[in-house]
Order: structure tokens, then C-alpha cells, then sequence
């Protein structure tokens, strides 16, 4: 995790679809930015602040379709607060759908204040 060398993303929001290798029975989600003292400009105004994880009931029988339309299943909004640690972990709420599924969407909903751009610079999924 170096400065800069992350996935940006033009505006404070955005979205990422994530295939994963393979079907996961999914139950928290990580997401990783640097920290004020590593940044070069002493701020990290670019890190993602109100996220929200979905999977799409689309393609859980076989075809690995992409997470679009409304076929989508909200499994978690959270913040990642810039004054704790860079590496917050999140539980999701998959009580309600006990299959796994192959791709995991990120949207970032604002971030804390640069309106040019957003950087993640990592997020890991985590499951059975």
C-alpha cells in the first residue's frame, strides 16, 4: 500500500463489480486505505466513506452474469471512518441468503470530501 497506487475513480462516487475465483458464502467485506502520515498531502480526503455491498440473485444458478439490474440484494451499508485504522473490516448480512455467490459489488456512495476523485486501494472479501 504505497501512496497513489491505488483504483481511482473520477467524483466522490462509484462502483466496482468483483468476480471472485470462485462461489463464496459470503460474510464480511475489507476495505484498506493509506494513512494521513503516508499520505503526501497529510490528508486523505480521497478514501471512500459511505459504502454499500450487494450480490445479485442473478446467475446463482449457474451462468456468471454481471450485477446489474433488479435482481440485487443489499447485504451491507457502512462507513469507513478515517480516524481509525486504515484496515476496517465489515460484516454483512447474509442470514437471508445461505447460497454462494460469484460476484460482490462495491458502491461508494461519497467519500470525505475530494470532489475530483476516489481511491480504494484494497478490498478483500471474505467468506465460506
Amino acid at each position: 500500500i504505497f501512496p497513489g497506487n491505488c483504483w481511482p475513480f473520477k467524483g466522490n462516487q462509484g462502483q466496482v463489480v468483483i468476480r471472485l475465483p470462485v462461489r463464496v458464502h459470503l460474510t464480511a467485506i475489507t476495505v484498506q486505505h493509506i494513512t494521513k502520515e503516508a499520505s503526501p498531502s497529510g490528508t486523505i480526503i480521497s478514501a471512500p466513506k459511505d459504502i454499500a455491498v450487494f450480490v445479485s440473485l442473478l446467475g446463482t444458478c449457474g451462468g456468471d452474469l454481471a450485477l446489474e439490474g433488479k435482481e440485487e440484494t443489499l447485504l451491507g451499508m457502512f462507513t469507513y471512518d478515517v480516524e481509525k485504522w486504515p484496515v476496517q473490516t465489515f460484516p454483512l448480512k447474509n442470514m437471508l441468503l445461505p447460497r454462494a455467490f460469484s460476484h460482490v459489488k462495491l458502491l461508494v456512495k461519497s467519500n470525505w470530501g475530494n470532489p475530483w476523485y476516489t481511491c480504494i486501494y484494497r478490498v478483500q472479501v471474505h467468506g465460506k
